[in-house]
Formats: structure tokens, sequence, C-alpha cells
């Protein structure tokens, strides 16, 4: 019995050290006890924008995968929810800046004009978001694109934030929860893959199921008993 128990541990080790998916960052900000909430709102298309280059077949087995890992945990989805899932996916920063289309060539800049005052800094967790829309800062060309727009209830004046340079590269998929009635954020996760063009492994379902369940090892509720083993 202890031969067989051995060999199945070091299978799974083989198993796990195998997968082409790591985990990057997991984080539980502001205290938050995920245990307290019971039901979950995943983002749709219609209340942000996909990141570019992800169609809308791979986002809907993200949530898909994403709605399974929530549901083995005693949660249940409901569109009233305080608890918002958001998805975002980092890609080259170009991909969304570059115009469509360029004809003829552009004028000419005027001269700079000098530089104006600086603002004063806002209080920890006010003022308006640097960044635009659902960008993330840039880092080495890369930066997170997340579906609903980050500075609605992040700001980089939040004491609990910390650049995380694992997120900056391409394919980083990551999963935000937050309770977003009163713009907390509760609990983050990025995964990425060590193989080359991190983007294209997130378009097949065993591969989204395996990213997303990556994503969810370090998850501070665990699975219930009668999923366990599945």
């Amino acid at each position: 019995m202890r031969k067989i128990f051995g060999l199945m541990v070091i299978l799974t080790a083989f198993l796990t050290s195998c997968s082409p998916y790591n985990l990057v960052t997991s984080t539980t900000y502001n205290n938050a006890d995920l245990s307290d909430y019971h039901t979950f709102h995943i983002v749709t298309p219609e209340e942000g924008k996909l990141p570019p280059g992800m169609e809308m077949v791979t986002y809907y087995n993200i949530a898909a995968a994403i709605r399974e890992q929530m549901v083995e945990r005693g949660f249940t989805e409901d569109p009233a929810s305080p608890l918002l899932i958001n998805i975002g996916l980092t890609i080259k920063k170009e991909l969304a800046t570059e115009p469509l289309m360029q004809q003829v060539p552009a004028p000419a800049p005027p001269a700079p004009l000098p530089p104006a005052p600086m603002p004063p800094r806002p209080l920890p967790g006010h003022g308006p978001h640097p960044f635009p829309h659902a960008w993330g800062p840039a880092y080495n060309g890369m930066s997170p694109w997340f579906m609903y727009p980050r500075n609605n209830y992040w700001t980089v004046y939040n004491p609990n934030v910390q650049v995380v340079t694992g997120m900056y590269r391409e394919g980083v998929l990551t999963m935000d929860m937050v309770n977003i009635t009163d713009k907390i954020p509760l609990f983050s996760a990025s995964v990425g893959t060590i193989l080359d063009n991190g983007d294209s492994q997130f378009r097949n379902l065993q591969g989204i199921a395996e990213a997303v369940q990556t994503l969810f090892s370090k998850f501070p509720v665990a699975v219930l008993p009668q999923y366990r083993g599945k």
C-alpha cells in the first residue's frame, strides 16, 4: 500500500511539473474573507471590452472554466452579486494603440510646450487613474488589458498594490475578484505559460481549463468534498 501511495505522489508531481502553465501571483487584498461571499458574477463583454486578440469563443471558454471552479467551491452565479470576477490578458501595448490604417504621412508635431505644473497628489484611494480605460501600466512593451476597466475599482495609490513584473509577459491571464458595490479589491491571480506565444495557449478547451485550474490553485476557499479528486 505504501508503495502504491508513493507511486501516486510521484505521478502527481510529474504531471504537475509537465504543465505549461505557472502561477505568476495569487494575492488576497484588504484582509478579505472570500468565504463570506456566496454568489459571484463574471464580467461580460457588454460590461466592458474583450482584450485585443481575444476571440469571443475564448472568452466564453475562460468564463465557463472560472464558473466551474467557483461552483465547485459552493458559490452560485448571480448577475446581481457584489462579487465581480474581472478577466485580463497581457498583450503587446501597440496592438491597441496602432492605427487601423495610415494612408498619408502624419504632419510634423508642433513644438513642445513647457511642462505643466504637477497637480497635488490625491489622498490614498482617491483621484483619477493615470492610465486610460482598462490598461494597467506598461512594462517592456507589455500591458494588462482588463475587460472591466480596473481604474473603476483600483488606483495606483492603493497601498496594497504591488508591481508584479511577471505579469508583463505576453499571454499572462489575470483574474480579479472585486466587491464591485464598495469598489474593494478582494483577490487577484495571474497565470502565465512557459511556452512561446502564450496567448495562443488559451485558445483550446484543455489549455484554458488547465490555466484556470492553476489560477485557483491557491484560492483561499477550498473545493467542496463532493468535487475533490475529479
